[in-house]
């Protein structure tokens, strides 16, 4: 725990995929968290321009498991409406950031050509591991949870493409997180 502009933050490191960041989240929440806002490193599918930048996830396309424990099945997990519309306007100077759809996969290496296309069709800005199990997980216990995707690559499709940005994009990703949590509480 540490003070981030006046609010007490909690870091969970390295929680990758859904099943596990939504054990994590039920156990934070049974232990008083009230709001969790998620960061994962994810891929570029449809351009923002270059990498790095930060997407709010609005919503995501549900190609995992975890997600169908919490909601009947469908496309889309969606984030919560009414923490969305606060955000709206929040970002308009800092580090970049998007709000938009990604696709939530618990098999990464799934990301080809051939799946890439599809996505893109759909209006997909990244591809990532985690959203869609944690809307479910919110939208089923009625829970505050909020995603963001840091676009660190392009899925590969340049030779040496990772970039994070200064401090590997901690100092961005703190400047977002403390945006949101004060727009959010």
């Amino acid at each position: 725990m540490f003070d981030l502009d006046g609010r007490e933050i909690g870091v969970v490191g390295c929680a990758v995929g859904a099943s596990f960041a939504v054990l994590v989240a039920e156990e934070m929440f049974a232990s008083g968290c009230e709001l969790l806002v998620s960061v994962t490193s994810s891929g570029q599918i449809t351009s923002q321009g270059a990498p790095p930048y930060f997407i709010v996830i609005d919503r995501a396309l549900r190609d995992e498991g975890t997600s169908y424990h919490y909601l009947p099945p469908s496309d889309w997990s969606a984030a919560p409406e009414r923490l969305l519309s606060r955000l709206d306007g929040t970002f308009k100077d800092g580090p970049r950031v998007f709000t938009g759809a990604t696709w939530t996969t618990d098999a990464p290496f799934r990301e080809t050509e051939v799946a890439i296309a599809p996505a893109q069709a759909r209006g997909i800005l990244a591809g990532e591991m985690e959203a869609a199990g944690l809307y479910a997980f919110a939208s089923a216990r009625g829970r505050d949870v909020i995603c963001l995707a840091h676009v660190t690559n392009q899925m590969g499709t340049i030779e040496g493409d990772f970039e994070k940005g200064e401090a590997n994009g901690t100092s961005d990703a703190l400047a977002v997180v403390s945006r949101v949590v004060t727009c959010l509480r």
